[in-house]
């Protein structure tokens, strides 16, 4: 029997079907999942109207009160952890193992918040007797959402997470190609005794949603992960309406690799990370840049573990990679590779589609990649990793900096200073030094440069979702 839920719009506590729906396909079979209604013109109206409604009873809510929601929907979802993983699956195409892990890590999102939510400090500021000045932080109001395909559930946790914690209320339009995981967290908190208006979930035309959602006056932050490209558009709408944003866009992660490191494990380690979630990860580790002295083994080891990754369907045992989650990305890695090549770079492995049916595409490693190749300055977004020698820390942190990008980044060394070094010159908002792991519910997580403003997680994550003001009280008129 299908655990795959009932595709459905969310608005003012009710769920609705609309004339308009698009088919939801399984990519590693091809197979339609369920028809997932498109939100129209009116859908979006009463979805702002219900959002209003929502934050005039959500910010008059406690803090504690607020939490207590949250947490009571977060242990729902783990209690249906398989069956939100086995949605997951289905309509991504991660491994099972993988969707339940990113089940668990939603939750966590929500119960980190919900302890956030007691702990949202103003502060007293000294001042002349008989006058008394203080800081308050205060909900922001409704919150426009826009969550990708790559982690169908733990994506939208993190917008929905900080927002209500906040007091804010929130309209959030989740991936159509992996609508599931929103789906799920909304049964959640729907049980848990959210108020209506304060969590509304829509599908459709992304532009028209974002088009219609961004001026609102109502509409007072505006969230969003996904493209550098799409953010700079998304941005620019909410110029116009001189509204808040949060992005967390695009990456291009280096990996700096010391002459010092363990070389075996730094190769294995990476390379298994490399193909988690067949790439799909605006985190994942992409660009390697290696000391010329131990290259060679490291890409021996790299590529060995690289070609042995077991890729099939996600609800087979022993499968460690799944397909992409769209067909769209098959033809761009593709383009990326043979681009590559053209320039001298050489395939140790992979490099094409595999197989005839779903979207699978080989785990690839390409070494010795030009600068003028594509790849080094576009984010793949799939299970590709280009493997560079280089001469000392010098050149490599220059390569580290060398794209517009900065989300996350990595190094391998034992050396306290080039550890220092990289934690001072390489320009990312996320450095891990002998790990791989980018970010924890507990850690903000954000990027610079390209790669967007603001921070999601740890104590500086619901900052975006709150205003600050600052009341100055005297005891008599001055």
């Amino acid at each position: 029997m299908s655990t795959y839920p009932e595709l459905k719009l969310f608005i003012g506590g009710e769920w609705r079907k609309t004339p308009e729906d698009i088919p939801v396909l399984n990519p590693a079979t091809e197979e339609e999942l369920g028809r997932l209604p498109h939100a129209r013109i009116s859908d979006l109206e009463d979805a702002l109207t219900a959002a209003e409604d929502g934050f005039r009873i959500w910010r008059r809510t406690s803090p504690r009160d607020r939490a207590d929601i949250i947490l009571r929907a977060a242990a729902i979802m783990r209690a249906r952890q398989e069956e939100i993983a086995q949605a997951i699956t289905a309509e991504h195409g991660k491994p099972l193992p993988q969707a339940r892990l990113e089940v668990i890590r939603g939750a966590e999102f929500f119960e980190w918040d919900a302890g956030e939510a007691m702990r949202t400090y103003g502060r007293v500021i000294p001042a002349a007797p008989g006058s008394k000045i203080s800081v308050h932080h205060q909900p922001i109001g409704v919150v426009a959402a826009f969550s990708p395909w790559n982690f169908p559930m733990s994506q939208p946790a993190r917008k929905i997470a900080g927002a209500l914690a906040s007091g804010c209320s929130i309209i959030l339009k989740a991936a159509e190609e992996t609508p599931a995981g929103a789906i799920h967290i909304v049964r959640a908190f729907e049980e848990a005794g959210l108020p209506a208006g304060v969590l509304n979930l829509v599908f459709g035309t992304p532009s028209e949603i974002s088009e219609f959602l961004i001026p609102q006056p109502a509409v007072r932050l505006v969230a969003l992960t996904g493209s550098t490209t799409v953010g700079r558009h998304l941005t620019a709408l909410a110029a116009q309406s001189d509204t808040r944003v949060l992005m967390e866009l695009g990456g291009h992660a280096p990996v700096i690799v010391c002459e010092d490191t363990d070389v075996q494990r730094a190769a294995i380690s990476s390379a298994v990370r490399k193909m988690r979630n067949a790439g799909q990860v605006c985190t994942s580790p992409t660009r390697f840049f290696v000391h010329e002295s131990i290259f060679d083994e490291f890409a021996e080891s790299f590529t060995e573990r690289a070609a042995a990754t077991v890729v099939g369907n996600g609800v087979e045992a022993g499968v460690e990679m799944g397909p992409l989650a769209n067909d769209r990305r098959v033809p761009v890695l593709t383009g990326l590779v043979e681009d590559a090549v053209a320039q001298g770079a050489e395939v140790r492995t992979g490099g094409a589609r595999l197989g005839n049916a779903g979207y699978f595409f080989q785990p690839t490693v390409l070494v010795d990649v030009p600068n003028s190749a594509r790849i080094m300055q576009e984010e793949p977004f799939g299970p590709v990793a280009v493997l560079n020698p280089v001469k000392d820390l010098d050149a490599a942190i220059a390569q580290a900096n060398s794209v517009p990008y900065g989300l996350a980044g990595y190094g391998f060394t034992n050396r306290a200073d080039y550890i220092d070094r990289m934690i001072d010159e390489v320009e990312v908002g996320n450095l891990s030094i002998n790990t791989l792991e980018a970010s924890l519910p507990e850690t903000p997580f954000g990027g610079v440069k390209s790669s967007g403003y603001g921070r999601e997680g740890g104590s500086e994550g619901l900052d975006n979702y709150l205003t600050v003001k600052n009341v100055w009280h005297t005891a008599a008129i001055s």
